[in-house]
Parts: C-alpha cells; structure tokens; sequence
C-alpha cells in the first residue's frame, strides 16, 4: 500500500488526522496562498487544498497525498489567516453578531495514478455580538493568528459562537474527517479495517 502523507504543516491537521489510528507522513507544501481576482471562497479552498496535494507528487511519487485548506466568508468579504493582532481584531470585529461560512477544500490525490478524489464541506458559525474589550482579551489569550478567522474553534474560540451548524465539525478546525474517511475507504485505507482482532478472555 502507498504511503499516506498529510501535505501540510498545520498542527491542528496533523492532531485531527491522528485520530483516525492511520500512519502517515506529514510536509508542508509551499504554495501562494493569495486569492485570485473573483475568486468565490468554495473556488478558494478547492484550489489550494489540491495544489497543496499536487505540489508534494515529485517528492512523493507512490504516495497518497492529503491536501486541505480552509477559506472563511462573511458578509462579502473572504477571510484569512490574519498573522497578527491588528489584523485579527479587525476580522472578529467584522464577523461580531454575523454568520461566517467556512469552506474547507479536500484533496486526495494518488500521484502513482494522477488521479483525485475532491470536495468542499462547508461549516456555518454564528458569532456573538462581543465588545472591542472581549475581542482583544481573547485574542491576547490564544493569539491564533495561524488560523482563518482569527479563532480556534477547538479551544478558547468556542466563547465567540452563538451557534454552530454542519456535517461535521472537524471541518471548522481544517481537516473534515467523515468526507476524508469515505475517500480513503476508497482507495482501500479503511481507518477500521486494520484494527487487530479483540482479545477473547478465557
């Protein structure tokens, strides 16, 4: 069986795919991650999930490669990753009282075969109407400027929402594993298939 390999270097990735009890590799691919001129935030995250997976095929030319990336929308206006505090406060500033669709592109591509398998899952997240006060205390406590959003759903972030709603919340975080776990079954990586028979006490 070809190697699994995770095209990225998000920490929050690498914890997500451990959960499905697979081996794998992990890597950062280096690509622009710059939206293009009109680009729709679906468009986005699909074409910078499978670049991610594409760029790693030299490298790793047998290998089933996982790319993934993450675009959130609100009101009009496409949200990245904001690499400091100004930038972040002014992005939950812009989502206060507002629902933000987060679109997460899925790639896995078998680079022996030049094939893929793609989606995009998306996540909708109310958020609560916070004060300037509230926003820059947060940010100051987890300081998630890695993150699309500016928040990290999986820890102190949650105190943002209002609501949550969608297929599955692993997409949020950056790694949506019920559509990832139904795309390697399909090219025989069955998360439960490998699991050693239960013991049997006498």
């Amino acid at each position: 069986m070809p190697p699994l390999i995770l095209a990225s270097g998000s920490p929050y990735r690498h914890a997500l795919l451990r959960q499905l009890g697979l081996e794998f590799s992990a890597e950062s691919a280096d690509i622009s991650e710059r939206p293009l001129a009109h680009e729709s935030p679906d468009a986005l995250a699909l074409r910078l999930a499978r670049g991610k997976a594409r760029a790693l095929k030299t490298k790793y030319p047998n290998a089933f490669i996982i790319g993934s990336d993450q675009a959130a929308w609100a009101d009009g206006k496409i949200l990245g990753k904001p690499e400091g505090f100004d930038k972040a406060l002014t992005q939950l500033q812009h989502c206060r009282g507002k629902t933000v669709i987060f679109y997460t592109g899925l790639c896995l591509y078998d680079s022996s075969t030049d094939t893929e398998q793609l989606a995009v899952e998306t996540y909708r997240v109310k958020f609560r109407r916070l004060s300037d006060t509230q926003l820059s205390h947060y940010l100051q406590r987890e300081q998630p400027y890695d993150c699309a959003g500016s928040f990290k759903a999986e820890g102190l972030g949650i105190t943002l929402f209002e609501s949550m709603s969608g297929s599955d919340p692993n997409t949020l975080i950056g790694l949506p594993l019920i559509r990832l776990t139904s795309m390697l079954c399909e090219v025989g990586l069955d998360p439960l298939g490998a699991a050693p028979p239960p013991s049997v006490k006498v």
